[in-house]
């Protein structure tokens, strides 16, 4: 916990990158943790609890049992206590609730290794890809309906013009009344994908609108979010097991083959990265969609090196 506050000496912080490294479980595990330690943050930040009255109630509860042992955190320590408890109860994906300082409780959805359906308090539903955490609350209060995405969801909003709903991820935000649509969170980038409906995507202070079959990426360097054509349903993948290729350049659907299947597949050649697939894959091992690529394209030769494949 040092390790992510800061406050770790030189010598923890070299013991902590050594476990990390020592085994590629670790790894997982930390990014797990760091995923939810991330998004406690976000949660506390935008909590319309006064920290302080919140600290000072705390440190009365824990008074009272003079055996406890605290440290006051920039962020609801309670938070990151559910955060913590959150990810070593739940292994493949599950519900959490936990209360801040008085606060209503929230709900935290996580997934691990499975796509998770979900219905959220205004009838709205949400498809969870693997490896990622929704929170929302109990019950949408006031004239907006907000929740925190980490990772994958496609949304299907229940149209409500008086209180629009609004996905904070990362540093974008979504603004829909009643759509259908595809937001990807991932190391920093932000993407937005439309299915139905006109959905709005801010990011400082500025804003673009997408409409049925538009598409804006959003990161760390991008200013404004520009609209693009969507060109394939790739994206769509976690909700149909289905691949939908539409002339996809070959490194698109590598990549997104290697998050569908947990596979480490390299393509060697540059040229290669940009050829064009018209295939669509339907419900098919990992084996069967590199046997069709290779049919598809007999110049491309398959090896394999330990759990890496390599095409070239």
């Amino acid at each position: 916990m040092k390790y992510l506050l800061g406050e770790a000496s030189e010598p923890e912080k070299q013991a902590v990158l050594d476990w990390v490294a020592a085994d590629a479980s670790n790894q997982q595990y930390f990014n797990q943790f760091k995923l939810i330690w991330d998004t406690s943050k976000e949660l506390a930040m935008q909590s319309p609890v006064d920290e302080n009255r919140a600290w000072q109630r705390f440190q009365q509860r824990v008074h009272e049992k003079p055996t406890a042992t605290v440290k006051k955190l920039r962020f609801s320590p309670l938070r990151v206590a559910a955060a913590i408890a959150l990810l070593i109860g739940l292994s493949v994906g599950g519900y959490f609730l936990y209360d801040s300082m008085n606060t209503p409780k929230d709900m935290v959805v996580y997934t691990e290794h499975q796509v998770v359906k979900d219905t959220l308090p205004d009838g709205s539903m949400v498809t969870l890809n693997k490896r990622s955490l929704l929170s929302y609350p109990p019950k949408f209060r006031g004239n907006k309906r907000e929740v925190v995405l980490k990772g994958e969801g496609f949304f299907n909003v229940t149209p409500n013009k008086n209180k629009p709903f609004i996905i904070h991820a990362g540093e974008t935000d979504i603004t829909v009344v009643g759509t259908s649509f595809n937001v990807r969170n991932i190391e920093g980038n932000t993407e937005v994908v439309v299915e139905t409906g006109i959905v709005r995507v801010t990011k400082d202070g500025q804003t673009i609108e997408l409409h049925p079959g538009e598409r804006t990426t959003v990161n760390a360097k991008s200013k404004t979010p520009v609209k693009e054509e969507v060109t394939d349903k790739l994206y769509n993948y976690y909700r149909t097991k289905e691949f939908v290729c539409d002339d996809t350049p070959l490194w698109k659907l590598v990549d997104v083959i290697n998050e569908a299947y947990d596979a480490n597949i390299q393509i060697k050649r540059e040229e290669l990265k940009q050829y064009k697939i018209n295939t669509p894959f339907i419900n098919q091992s990992l084996d069967q969609v590199l046997n069709v690529i290779l049919e598809t394209f007999p110049d491309i030769k398959k090896t394999e090196q330990g759990n890496q494949i390599i095409l070239e």
